[in-house]
């Protein structure tokens, strides 16, 4: 059970560690949070400010995400905050999110699986005033529990081999894991923190629970349901009531993966290991109850209104973003053909503005795809309105071959101008190591003045935008005022410069710049420079 951390400030140190997995032979070398494996739990509350130091003692630099929440792109701990080995990144911010089960993790380009892989994984646990006033399970450790779930690969010395699908399973850092549950009604809050493998979650007597919350928050309802998946990256909070079990009995948590749809990793389709290893296609185990006596003054009943969701509107929308998600010839998974590079922004954002995403799959393999900062809700799945188990906040959502998603969001907040982008990716690691995650900025649009100068206004145009290799820039009458033509990045680097010879119009090859957002700016030898948008495709 791991540890809990509280307060306002919060200490984490990565650094190697010994876990023993096994009850003979050697130690396993792994990764962890301030001596263990994963980390301590964190509870943070809604409305506070935190501050997080997060010191880096490991022989390889990294970095740490606080996947989930809602704070500015300098705290989010994407791949541009790397934590150099021996320093310490204190990143600080308000809470803003509502109760809900987050999670921490690292999120260093490239080294992504092989650091989450090793053990570097924690779980954030949000309270807030509605939180306190529910009827449900909340003493962590007692009916309350995080509940991790991972698949690991040994070799002969019981050493992780850093594979994307491993054959044993893992809860909690723990193999052939049990735990003592009381015969009452009992919350848990899983986390799929494995590098590709889905789960199908169910009782081993099939028996339902109540599915209480999803990534950013409680439903409306609980949820009666048998089933449900948990793909790599997401977060369920479930209240299963064992009083109807004797005391002394023991009931398995299963993994119903026989029947996992086609494509799902772990099912009946995908990148498995060849021939399948012992879990693939296989339903298993993952968590033993045994069940012990009652507590005193345990939850009997659960509060049937959990939530008051705010929902947005179909049509409220300012603009429809599509993103096709495709396999190229080097087995390499891409948004829009693009893979990420860490200079080019591909979306920009304007606060304030409602969006839908619709993502389109056209590989053979399903992708949990995952969003920064906001939460989402889920229109439809492959045309079909989502289950009512995703009828909440998501910031993970599964994609499955030859389908399309969208969902719909706000970008509600202006945080900073560090010009530090938001990911987006997919949540299969080695997918997102290979370059499949694509940068958004969010931009207010109060302050966007790009198409004046302080004092004249400029008659430019470029034709054609958006464009894929080639455009002209008319400078009108200011040919002989401008002195350099640039593409810029909206993180600010220069892609392309060009002098001007007073010429009043100038062609600029682009086809060798990734596709996305930039600014064509002009440099004028006796007044402020002008800059306008381009997109390139």
């Amino acid at each position: 059970m791991p540890d809990t951390l509280g307060g306002s400030v919060f200490n984490l140190e990565m650094k190697d560690t010994l876990t023993q997995f096994f009850p003979t032979g050697d130690a396993t070398k792994t990764y962890g949070y301030n001596g263990n494996i994963l980390g301590p739990t964190l509870y943070f509350r809604k409305g506070e400010f935190v501050t997080l130091n997060v010191t880096n003692n490991l022989l390889d630099s990294t970095t740490t995400h606080w996947h989930g929440m809602h704070i500015p792109a300098e705290d989010d701990g994407g791949p541009h905050s790397v934590i150099p080995q021996g320093t310490t990144w204190s990143p600080d911010f308000t809470v803003l999110n509502e109760a809900t089960t987050f999670w921490y993790h690292p999120h260093l380009h490239h080294k992504t699986q092989e650091h989450v892989y090793l053990g570097l994984a924690g779980l954030i646990i949000v309270e807030d005033e509605n939180s306190d006033t529910l009827r449900l399970p909340k003493t962590y450790g007692v009916d309350d529990f995080p509940i991790i779930l991972q698949d690991k690969r040994f070799d002969d010395n019981n050493q992780l081999a850093n594979e994307t699908i491993g054959d044993s399973i893992a809860v909690n850092a723990t193999l052939n894991a049990y735990l003592d549950v009381p015969a009452q009604m009992v919350r848990f809050r899983l986390l799929n923190g494995s590098n590709m493998r889905a789960y199908q979650v169910g009782m081993e007597d099939s028996s339902s629970f109540n599915l209480i919350g999803s990534d950013g928050g409680f439903l409306n309802n609980p949820v009666d349901l048998a089933r449900f998946i948990i793909t790599p990256g997401e977060r369920f909070e479930i209240v299963i009531d064992f009083s109807n079990y004797a005391v002394g009995d023991s009931i398995s948590l299963m993994a119903f993966n026989e029947s996992l749809p086609t494509g799902i990793q772990g099912g009946s389709a995908g990148p498995f290991s060849d021939p399948p290893n012992k879990l693939d296609m296989q339903d298993f185990e993952m968590l033993q109850f045994r069940i012990v006596e009652a507590t005193a003054g345990a939850v009997t009943e659960i509060s049937p209104v959990l939530n008051d969701i705010e929902y947005l509107v179909e049509g409220t929308e300012t603009r429809t973003r599509e993103l096709i998600i495709s396999k190229g010839f080097n087995q390499i998974f891409k948004f829009n053909g693009n893979l990420f590079n860490p200079s080019v922004v591909h979306d920009t954002v304007y606060a304030g503005q409602t969006e839908i995403w619709a993502i389109g799959n056209s590989s053979l393999d399903a992708h949990p795809f995952h969003i920064h900062d906001v939460q989402f809700q889920i229109l439809d799945m492959g045309g079909d309105p989502p289950p009512a188990y995703l009828a909440g906040w998501n910031d993970v959502v599964i994609i499955v071959p030859f389908s399309e998603v969208r969902f719909i969001t706000k970008f509600d907040t202006i945080f900073d101008e560090s010009e530090i982008p938001y990911m987006y990716h997919c949540h299969v690691l080695s997918h997102e190591d290979k370059g499949m995650m694509g940068q958004f900025i969010i931009l207010d649009p109060l302050n966007i003045s790009i198409n004046e100068t302080e004092n004249d206004v400029v008659d430019i145009s470029i034709y054609p935008n958006p464009s894929q290799d080639y455009i002209t820039i008319d400078l009108g009458t200011d040919g002989d005022e401008v002195t350099t033509i640039s593409m810029v990045s909206l993180l600010g680097k220069t892609v392309i410069s060009v002098q001007n010879d007073n010429s009043n119009s100038v062609n600029m090859n682009v086809s060798s710049v990734a596709a996305g957002e930039y600014l064509i700016v002009l440099q004028y030898a006796n007044r402020p420079s002008y800059a306008t948008k381009f997109i390139k495709e």
